[in-house]
């Protein structure tokens, strides 16, 4: 059996990302022998998943995948690429090189002058030899020449020592930096992947490689950008792309799923729920015990989660596509890739809810003609004075409505004041409670502002659920009269609010229990 000694690129071409992996498919093109032979192909990502891997052959060519595996090994990091970002230390070491050739060439000049001066000095002595022997007497010349020579090699000396000791201090100076270098900065080996695949093929040809597997440290969240312009409302509708699989995604088909595959075969676990019946004591058959609670009213797709920590998609797996190719580097950071934008009629209305806040809100709605449900996410509201704050989008259906809220209103006052009254019927023995709520609107405006503006403002009443209590929404007392009561107790007026005017709003309602009612 053959095997390639270099190996074949793999390129990723398709990426599938899920809520919280990726599938990743590779293509590549293999120049077969006829025979079984193996095949070194990458590197690929060291994080893919083992028992995931799967490849496939063209069908028009008679050739067969015998094996497929993932071999990994430690691969040294090579050379930084630029020297601009190195760290302090890092760029000290290398001023302290610099200084150490500098110095060793000093030291190397040094030397070649000492020896010069030894060789004179030698030559010197000889002279003086010769002379004295043949008659000669120059003593002044010879101690003068003498003086000079040996004061010469002192100060050359004297610079050797300096330029010997600075040496000294630079390699344990750099000793020290060094050892810190590896200790913090220091890169480990790189842990690199490689596909080893064996095939048999029956004659020699080009053939087609198709290879998938999962790979973790990815994902995806939904993100929107709501532009409005009058009353024309355009959402556009991104992704962001976080991944760190260890390598780079450049110009690939990207898709967008919210399946979750983790979860497909870990069924729910049961838990027994015993029921157990009880005869009521006398006390408790003549008296009813009842209690007020809070329960939001529902809506379409599940209940919006702070934070946004998974991908809401209504229960039902979504898919989403990348209208072009797209390039996502493996640094770990945050990738916008647009996936859909459309534009549709907005419908604008200042809203207020004052027992839940006394902010007077813009609430902008339009209908979702995207063609694809719109996951719940973040959104980046734009009007026509910028960028005005972020919002929530809830889980929208095609062709349902979509809400946003665009910001307060600071020239827009609410206060809120209730009262509460308790009254014994004697005849009847009937518990009346009698609640008022008083709503006061101010609005604070600028010069040149005339436009008269409608405020929605919206309070709740309670609903019974049994005969033994009963609610009734006192129309005589209420001042104004409510523009709109639905089944769920929620009572609607629409207030108009001209520059610099005030306006009071009276809620009156009774809440009227038997006296067998007990807990109200």
């Amino acid at each position: 059996m053959s095997t390639t000694p270099k190996p074949i690129a793999l390129p990723v071409t398709a990426v599938t990302c899920l809520e919280d992996r990726a599938h990743i498919e590779r293509a590549a093109v293999l120049d077969l022998e006829a025979g079984v032979q193996r095949l070194r192909l990458g590197p690929v990502s060291a994080l893919a998943v083992d028992r995931t891997l799967h490849a496939e052959l063209a069908a028009d060519h008679p050739a067969t995948v015998l094996d497929v595996r993932i071999v990994r090994d430690w691969t040294p990091p090579g050379p930084p690429s630029s020297t601009d970002d190195d760290s302090t230390p890092r760029q000290r070491l290398r001023t302290l090189e610099e200084e150490r050739l500098a110095l060793e060439r000093r030291r190397d000049r040094l030397h070649s002058r000492l020896d010069l001066l030894g060789r004179l000095a030698a030559d010197l002595l000889r002279e003086i030899g010769e002379g004295a022997g043949s008659g000669e007497c120059e003593g002044s010349r010879w101690a003068r020449e003498l003086d000079r020579v040996d004061d010469e090699r002192d100060a050359y000396g004297e610079q050797l020592r300096v330029v010997d000791a600075r040496l000294a201090a630079l390699a344990a100076e750099r000793q020290e930096l060094q050892r810190a270098v590896d200790l913090f900065e220091g890169e480990p080996p790189e842990l690199v992947g490689h596909v080893e695949l064996t095939v048999e093929s029956a004659v020699a040809g080009r053939v087609g490689l198709r290879l998938s597997h999962l790979t973790p440290c990815a994902l995806w969240r939904p993100a929107y950008r709501a532009v409005l312009d009058g009353d024309s409302l355009t959402l556009e509708t991104d992704a962001m792309v976080w991944q760190r699989t260890g390598e780079d995604w450049s110009d690939v088909r990207l898709t967008l799923s919210t399946a979750r595959s983790a979860l497909a075969t870990d069924p729910p676990r049961l838990g027994e729920d015993r029921l157990t019946l009880k005869d009521r004591s006398a006390a408790e058959r003549r008296t009813v015990d009842v209690e007020l609670r809070e329960e939001e009213i529902g809506g379409l797709g599940p209940t919006p989660v702070l934070g946004l920590p998974g991908v809401d998609d209504g229960g039902e797996t979504r898919v989403l596509h990348s209208p072009s190719p797209v390039s996502v580097p493996g640094d770990g950071r945050a990738h916008r890739v647009p996936l859909s934008a459309f534009s549709t009629a907005a419908s604008s209305e200042y809203a207020c809810s004052p027992e839940l806040s006394p902010l007077v809100t813009q609430v902008v709605r339009g209908d979702n003609l995207s063609g694809h449900a719109l996951l719940a996410g973040p959104v980046d509201l734009v009007r026509g004075s910028g960028f005005s704050g972020r919002g929530t989008l809830d889980f929208t259906a095609p062709g349902a409505p979509v809400e946003l809220a665009f910001g307060s209103r600071d020239d827009h006052r609410v206060v809120r004041r209730a009262e509460e009254s308790r009254d014994l019927a004697g005849i009847t023995q009937r518990t009346v409670v009698t609640r008022t709520v008083r709503l006061h609107l101010s609005r604070f405006s600028a010069p040149g502002d005339h436009d008269e503006r409608v405020v929605v403002l919206r309070e709740r009443i309670p609903v019974s659920e049994i005969s033994s209590v009963e609610v009734r929404l006192r129309q005589d007392a209420c001042s104004p009269a409510p523009d709109l009561v639905d089944a769920e107790g929620v009572v609607r007026w629409d207030v108009p609010l001209p520059p610099g005017s005030r306006r009071t709003v009276t809620l009156v309602y009774e809440l009227s229990a038997k006296g067998t009612v007990v807990g109200l």
